[in-house]
């Protein structure tokens, strides 16, 4: 197969794999954030303690990322084919891939809240803060260059999970691996995919890193975190008005 032959199949294949990834990615990152935070919240001293909840949705969530991403596409073909209309076609493989990648997802989330300092949190409360201004002022901004790099480990991941549907028909990179390079003993096209696979997890990888290497260096330039910036601005007004009184 000479190249001419081997690029519109490439280009066509190449942009079937980023729609999959691209909308699993949202998808997954919609949903996985929340109940990724909410874990943490829920957990045993967390600021919405529920044991039973966080049980219940940790169990989803280990279960959700337990099952092998293979059996996974096939448990959901007829959920898949309710939404889609069809169990083949990179429309079709988005439904698997955005399910799988939320439990994923969910548990780095987990993971990189779990981090944030938390004596921001208390000095929070201490000003009054309820549980959202915590989370959207306090715990998603600190824990955003963990979550960045989450996200590029997710998106890497669905990736392969994406080529992996290629080998039931769920079209990429991954289909045209196996249709041309295993079926068809077309190797040179099976080496030129893996190519390109590994280039683009490089290029992900290294934008991952950037953002997430920036956005420390700018959180560690601008000081103390917002919230303890608005504390200390106002103990001094505190101080005043004692002074008055």
């Amino acid at each position: 197969m000479t190249w001419s032959e081997m690029q519109p199949l490439l280009s066509q294949a190449g942009t079937e794999t980023l729609v999959m990834v691209g909308w699993s990615t949202l998808i997954a990152v919609a949903a996985g954030l929340p109940i990724g935070v909410l874990l943490v919240l829920t957990d045993r001293g967390g600021l919405l303690q529920n044991t039973v909840v966080n049980k219940v949705i940790g169990q989803i969530v280990n279960i959700g990322r337990s099952m092998p991403f293979i059996i996974l596409m096939v448990a959901l073909m007829n959920f898949t084919r309710w939404i889609t209309g069809t169990t083949i076609g990179s429309e079709a493989a988005i439904v698997p891939l955005a399910i799988g990648g939320i439990p994923f997802f969910a548990r780095l989330v987990e993971t990189a809240v779990r981090e944030v300092d938390q004596g921001l949190v208390e000095a929070v409360q201490a000003m009054g803060g309820n549980t959202w201004t915590i989370v959207r002022k306090v715990l998603v901004p600190e824990a955003l260059p963990s979550l960045i790099a989450s996200t590029t480990t997710t998106v890497i991941a669905l990736i392969g999970y994406s080529a992996m549907a290629g080998t039931v028909g769920g079209g990429g990179l991954g289909d045209l691996a196996v249709r041309y390079g295993y079926q068809r003993f077309e190797t040179g096209l099976m080496w030129i995919t893996v190519a390109v696979l590994a280039v683009a997890i490089a290029v992900i990888q290294f934008a991952g890193d950037w953002a997430a290497r920036s956005l420390h260096r700018r959180g560690a330039r601008s000081g103390p975190a917002p919230a303890l910036r608005l504390l200390k601005a106002k103990e001094p007004a505190a101080a005043d008005i004692s002074k008055v009184a």
